[in-house]
């Protein structure tokens, strides 16, 4: 049966230079059927390919069959596994990295968790904690931040580089922090702050909650990824919104969902992407927030 299918996908790939559009959309419409198991076959037909449309065809049938592929993945996570951020932070990597190892990065993130493990314990005080955490990944790894004075380049947005190059911007280091604090039962979570993303330490009395169950008044205090896991108050928020002319609003001073940091992180790219003056990957990408409706 499968042998068969591979005979029928060859057979539909044999097909790509087909002149007429009719004809060519219906061929490529049934290639798209496949799903990623026929990117390898459509790969080896794009490196054997006697003309530039060919390959132009199999590349955007590839292209397609990808972000489908992620556009269903992205909307299962959404539905069923929104507290798992790290899950989304891998499959928007793969926007850019279809073939990331994500074995070998999810490796490198339990190594970095497991440091931070060691070297905690319960009777920590919640500053204790982040000085714990702000010593293993700032200082043991060496992880930094890029100047906010920039916009940041879209190396820094996809969890491969970010742990690469140990360089990050302001709301993929603050994902990266919140994961590894969460996964340990330390109650830290996003603030969506306009042009900015921040972190907030919350109320470590109770159990870990969901984000939604925790309110304002439950902050014990704000932190910075950017700057090293910086320890500020709510006045600062206040000043920074005051100083960028934005208006307060409550959502600014409460954790926000998981959701809301995956739509900024598509957004952030699409934008980036756009800066880069490649207005068709932003514009995939933004087609890409609807799985989170």
């Amino acid at each position: 049966m499968v042998k068969q299918a591979n005979n029928e996908l060859d057979a539909l790939i044999s097909l790509i230079d087909e002149p007429d559009k009719e004809m060519y959309l219906t061929i490529r419409e049934k290639i798209s059927g496949y799903g990623k198991e026929a990117i390898p076959r459509l790969e080896e037909a794009w490196l054997h390919s006697e003309s530039s449309e060919n390959a132009d065809r199999l590349e955007h049938i590839i292209d397609e069959i990808r972000f489908n592929d992620l556009y269903h993945e992205l909307k299962s996570w959404s539905d069923f596994q929104h507290n798992d951020l790290l899950k989304a932070f891998l499959l928007l990597s793969k926007f850019r990295f279809p073939d990331m190892d994500e074995e070998k990065y999810l490796s490198e993130f339990d190594q970095l968790k497991q440091d931070v493990w060691l070297e905690i314990n319960e009777n920590l005080t919640a500053l204790e904690k982040i000085k714990v955490m702000n010593h293993v990944l700032f200082e043991i790894h060496q992880f930094k931040g890029q100047s906010p004075k920039q916009k940041s380049p879209l190396n820094t947005y996809f969890i491969n580089e970010l742990l690469d190059s140990k360089t990050g911007n302001a709301l993929t280091l603050g994902m990266l922090y919140m994961t590894i604090a969460q996964q340990l039962d330390i109650p830290i979570f996003g603030i969506d702050l306009p042009d900015h993303f921040v972190l907030a330490y919350m109320d470590d009395s109770m159990p870990l909650k969901d984000i939604e169950d925790y309110m304002e008044d439950e902050v014990l205090f704000y932190l910075n990824a950017l700057n090293k896991g910086a320890v500020f108050t709510q006045n600062e928020i206040e000043l920074y919104l005051k100083q960028m002319k934005f208006e307060v609003n409550d959502t600014y001073f409460r954790p926000c969902r998981n959701k809301s940091i995956i739509r900024r992180l598509i957004t952030e790219m699409a934008d980036t992407y756009t800066l880069e003056n490649m207005p068709e990957k932003a514009d995939t990408l933004n087609l890409l927030l609807g799985a989170l409706d």
